[in-house]
């Protein structure tokens, strides 16, 4: 009877600790990949103060989108939250066909992404794809795009010699340097072709029309996009603890814009941003952590909350 009540005390004591089991020591760094995009580095943001509120640390590397799921592939970096569809779909093709990478969830729906002009070229005519060869002159021949890595539908269009732009050349450069660029040409009333998507707040700071035609290479209806997380495969199992984190994990465009209106307007560093918003959207929070824990295995949602009004002061 006694060797009886001790093993069920044994049993019971090993039940309770696996319940409460946090991930693997190896788990508590996971590594980000962000490329410089403003939307990416704030959900970024978003996503990395939370795990440092359940006692995580977690790393934040700036690379290229083609390097990040190479080294999504190597193992190197864990998690990628700003996979475009569909204008990022076929750079990370082929590492969903080899199955290194895989899919959590869509964390953003009701976006866009497709080429843009300042309304005053959209005024003089230049409404759709099509309309761009007419007025190769006023424009250079020249299409401005992000870093390397973001910009293969264009890099398509060009090689298809879709709507005679076959002649035509990509700048390629950075967010900043695209936008830069624009403000440049818009401020001398000079033509020019970008890249455009929302969120961001390049739709209040611009007076700019997203042009048709585009279906084929960024989608229908303007480049409706969603965004995906993604990670390296086998990471959910690895560390399923801050994979419950990746699956409830969902933004919106009215955040994502207020955040990056506090960057690009009001001068807040991404970390600041987030944190204001958070203060303002707590119930963020409530849906984002159910059933996610702290690396000892303690609830999550109220060390968080607590991590937050202490980072706050």
């Amino acid at each position: 009877m006694k060797s009886s009540a001790i093993g069920c005390a044994v049993l019971l004591m090993t039940f309770q600790g696996i319940a409460g089991a946090a991930d693997p020591v190896g788990c508590r760094a996971p590594q980000f990949a962000e490329v410089g995009w403003t939307d990416i580095t704030l959900t970024t943001s978003l996503t990395t103060a939370v795990l440092e509120g359940l006692g995580y640390a977690p790393k934040v590397i700036t690379l290229s989108t083609g390097i990040a799921y190479k080294a999504m592939e190597g193992k190197s970096i864990d998690v990628f939250l700003g996979t475009w569809d569909p204008a990022l779909i076929e750079a990370a093709q082929p590492y969903y066909n080899n199955k290194s990478i895989q899919t959590v969830r869509v964390n953003l729906t009701g976006a866009k992404f497709t080429l843009a002009v300042p309304r005053y070229v959209y005024e003089q005519g230049v409404k759709s794809y099509a309309d761009l060869d007419t007025y190769k002159s006023k424009f250079g021949g020249k299409i401005y795009g992000v870093e390397p890595g973001g910009n293969k539908p264009i890099q398509n269009l060009i090689a298809d010699n879709a709507y005679n732009l076959g002649s035509w050349s990509l700048v390629e450069s950075s967010e900043k340097g695209m936008l830069t660029q624009v403000g440049r040409q818009i401020r001398k009333n000079d033509w020019i072709v970008f890249l455009g998507w929302a969120p961001h707040p390049m739709n209040k700071n611009i007076e700019l029309e997203y042009l048709s035609g585009g279906d084929k290479y960024y989608g229908e209806n303007f480049g409706a996009s969603s965004v995906r997380t993604d990670v390296r495969t086998g990471y959910l199992e690895e560390c399923p603890n801050v994979g419950q984190l990746l699956k409830n994990l969902e933004f919106s465009i009215d955040a994502e814009n207020t955040m990056m209106d506090y960057v690009i307007n009001g001068g807040l560093d991404p970390r600041s941003a987030v944190k204001k918003w958070l203060s303002a959207h707590p119930e963020w929070l409530d849906r984002t952590l159910l059933d996610v824990q702290t690396v000892e295995g303690q609830p999550g949602l109220a060390a968080v909350k607590s991590y937050m009004d202490t980072a706050s002061k």
